[in-house]
């Protein structure tokens, strides 16, 4: 990949609300990713940039075709309620970097009171419990990135 082109998709991702780009080229892949510190703000930019996968043979492909697959074994559903995450983006349990979480597990709540907040696009959307109930399980780490509809607490 050309380096001027290189610079200047580094300098597009590190000015705009983008948080990760990935494009595939004959040359190869490059994957630009924007780390987020402990503050939320002001994220300097990873460079992570991979060789082209290489093509398998035919032959080989066409006897991956016909093997039957092997049956990947399914993650174990939490018992009880879940609250998922309505939206892709950061998962936070505190209002503020140091502050008091939100809720503990062992903790009862009220339907319709937040839980934990999930930044999208630099917003901070307050997530609240879908029912009533006792907190059993905090399924995800501060700070970690959750996709739409993963589970975030077990409430019975």
């Amino acid at each position: 990949m050309d380096l001027r082109k290189l610079k200047t998709l580094i300098d597009l991702v590190s000015e705009s609300n983008v948080s990760e780009l990935e494009i595939t080229e004959a040359e190869g892949k490059v994957r630009i990713v924007k780390s987020l510190p402990a503050g939320m703000m002001g994220a300097p930019v990873t460079y992570v940039a991979a060789p082209a996968p290489v093509a398998a043979p035919a032959i080989a492909s066409a006897a991956a075709e016909t093997a039957p697959a092997a049956a990947a074994p399914a993650p174990a559903a939490p018992a009880g309620h879940t609250v998922k995450s309505p939206m892709v983006g950061t998962f936070y349990r505190a209002s503020a970097p140091g502050a008091k979480p939100f809720v503990e597990v062992g903790q009862a709540v009220k339907e319709g009171e937040t839980v934990c907040i999930v930044e999208a696009m630099k917003i901070l959307n307050e997530i609240e419990a879908d029912k009533s109930g006792t907190i059993t399980q905090i399924l995800v780490e501060n700070g970690q990135a959750v996709e739409y509809g993963q589970p975030l607490f077990v409430i019975e």
